[in-house]
């Protein structure tokens, strides 16, 4: 084993011969917008993004799914072909699944990646003097919140759903295409963009500076926290990780709130050499993926982050 779980990483790595290892994770939960067939891909693209956040290629996945015994199996069909869409799109083979019956509909998948054990990027190993670089905007958690509530506008969803059905693949292949020192890498999930901050900093003992500002932001996430659309997930996030956090004067509390948002297939979180960030940060924009530079890795010291 080459990557466990003792510093939260995105997902295990087993190594099974010398120049191989396998990226193994998975997950699922329940639908987060309405349409099935962007659910399915929603789901699918959250699958694969550990394998892309540990420098992973996805090569198969299995299935899995909860449905309602009495359910509508054109709805599951939709759910299915959705995923089924990103997983092609990531060269990713499903070979299989398993499906039980369950009051509420939850979907999503064990993904199964191979690596170099050489090249294995985990989320410890940020060094004093890098640049941390973010492939996404924030804020899919509470615009899906609004959405339940039929609040989100339709410029929203767009932009949300956009963000979370597409791969990180893109962005993991520029990082491997050129030698890039990357240090440290993980992705924006469940615990928002402090949680997965913090676990970098713990993993690799040293503290982190972010810049506010410059956190890219879905078009509507701070209306959305504005008009109190706040999922548990963020109130959550909050109570657990700002006891280790330091804001600088004049940021809004919307803003505060916004980087404990609990993300849905969120960005890629890249920790490298600042004098490197440059020339990244122009191929991304090439490839069109909106990546920022949004903060810098210090010495450790108290508190872990410090958001200015």
């Amino acid at each position: 084993m080459l990557v466990g779980f003792d510093h939260a990483d995105d997902a295990g790595v087993y190594q099974i011969a010398p120049d191989m290892a396998l990226v193994q994770t998975d997950d699922f939960f329940t639908p987060i917008v309405d349409d099935p067939y962007t659910f399915g891909q929603i789901a699918a693209t959250n699958s694969l993004s550990d394998v892309y956040a540990m420098g992973g290629r996805p090569v198969s996945s299995l299935a899995m799914v909860c449905f309602p015994e009495k359910g509508d199996l054109e709805i599951l069909g939709q759910i299915l072909a959705g995923g089924l869409s990103k997983m092609i799109e990531a060269g990713c083979t499903v070979i299989g699944g398993h499906s039980i019956r369950d009051e509420e509909t939850k979907f999503g998948y064990s993904v199964t990646g191979l690596i170099d054990p050489k090249r294995v990027v985990a989320n410890k190993g940020a060094q004093p003097g890098d640049a941390l670089v973010l492939t996404k905007p924030i804020g899919t958690g509470v615009i899906s919140t609004a959405i339940k509530k039929e609040k989100a506008e339709d410029a929203w969803v767009r932009a949300a759903v956009e963000s979370m059905t597409t791969l990180n693949k893109k962005a993991a292949e520029l990082l491997t295409a050129k030698p890039y020192n990357v240090h440290a890498m993980t992705d924006i999930t469940g615990f928002g963009l402090i949680g997965h901050v913090r676990e970098l900093a713990l993993a690799s003992q040293v503290s982190v500076r972010l810049d506010a500002a410059k956190v890219p932001q879905l078009p509507g996430s701070i209306e959305c926290v504005q008009a109190g659309y706040i999922p548990g997930g963020l109130k959550a996030n909050r109570e657990f990780a700002e006891c280790v956090v330091e804001y600088g004067p004049g940021i809004p509390e919307s803003v505060k709130a916004l980087l404990y948002d609990p993300q849905t297939a969120g960005g890629l979180l890249i920790s490298l050499p600042i004098q490197e960030a440059t020339a990244l940060l122009a191929e991304m924009k090439h490839s069109a993926i909106p990546a920022a530079q949004i903060g810098e890795v210090i010495p450790q010291t108290k508190p872990i982050i410090q958001v200015m």
